[in-house]
C-alpha cells in the first residue's frame, strides 16, 4: 500500500470528480434497495386487503376494496420502474465520474513516465530490455487505472451497500439480521487468500507480458536485417 501512496497526488487533483462520484455511488444505492422495501409494504397491504376482500359479504364493497388493491400494485409497479430508471441515471453518472477520473489519471501518469523516459540514461537502457519499459508505460499503467477506476467505485459500492443493506435488515429482524451476517467472516478469509494467489498469478502474467513485448520489439526490428 505504501507504494500506492505516490498515486494521492492525482486523486487530489481530480478530487472533484471523485468526491461527485460517491455522491453519485451512495444515490444509487439507495434506489438499488428501494424497490425491495416496496415491494414488502405492497405485499403486506395487498395480503391484509385481500383478507378484508374475502370478508365482505356487500358487492359494492368488495368493487370499492378491489379498485383499491389495484391503485396499490399499480403504484408500486411505478415505484419500482421509477427507482430503478433512477438507479440507471445515477449509475451512468458514476461511470462518467470515476471512470473518466481514472482515464485522465492514466492519460497523466503516462505522460510523466513518457517525460521521465527522456531523461534517462543510455546506460540505463543498455541495461534494461525495451519491452519491460514498453509494458510499464502501457499494461502496469493499465493496471494502475483499474485501481484508481474500477476498484475504488467497486469498493465504494460494497461499503455503501453494505451500509445500507444491514441497517433495512436490522429494521426488519435483528435475529435473522445476524444469521445472514455469521457466514461474512468465513468469506473474507476465503476471499483474501484467495486474492493473495491471485496476486501472485498476475506479477507472473506481468512479467511474461515483458517478455513477450521484448520479443516482439526485437523482432519486428529486425525485420530488415
Amino acid at each position: 500500500m505504501k507504494s500506492l501512496v505516490y498515486l494521492n497526488k492525482y486523486l487530489i487533483k481530480y478530487k472533484w470528480r471523485l468526491l461527485l462520484g460517491i455522491v453519485f455511488i451512495a444515490s444509487s444505492k439507495l434506489f438499488a434497495i428501494y424497490p425491495a422495501q416496496v415491494v414488502r409494504e405492497a405485499f403486506d397491504t395487498i395480503a391484509g386487503s385481500l383478507k378484508n376482500y374475502l370478508q365482505l359479504t356487500d358487492n359494492h364493497s368488495k368493487s370499492v376494496l378491489l379498485d383499491a388493491i389495484t391503485d396499490e400494485t399499480f403504484k408500486a409497479c411505478l415505484l419500482i420502474i421509477g427507482s430503478s430508471i433512477a438507479y440507471g441515471i445515477l449509475l451512468f453518472f458514476t461511470r462518467q465520474t470515476i471512470i473518466i477520473m481514472s482515464r485522465l489519471i492514466e492519460f497523466d501518469l503516462k505522460n510523466e513516465i513518457f517525460n521521465h523516459y527522456q531523461k534517462l540514461s543510455l546506460a540505463f537502457y543498455k541495461r534494461n530490455r525495451t519491452g519491460d519499459l514498453m509494458n510499464r508505460i502501457s499494461e502496469d499503467v493499465s493496471h494502475v487505472r483499474m485501481y484508481l477506476g474500477p476498484a475504488i467505485m467497486y469498493t465504494m459500492n460494497l461499503i455503501v451497500m453494505f451500509i445500507l443493506v444491514v441497517t433495512a435488515m436490522i429494521n426488519v429482524n435483528i435475529k435473522l439480521t445476524v444469521y445472514c451476517l455469521i457466514p461474512l467472516p468465513f468469506l473474507s478469509f476465503s476471499i483474501y487468500y484467495v486474492s493473495n494467489i491471485i496476486n501472485k498469478k498476475s506479477e507472473k502474467v506481468q512479467a511474461q507480458l515483458s517478455t513477450l513485448s521484448t520479443h516482439a520489439q526485437e523482432t519486428k526490428t529486425g525485420i530488415r536485417i
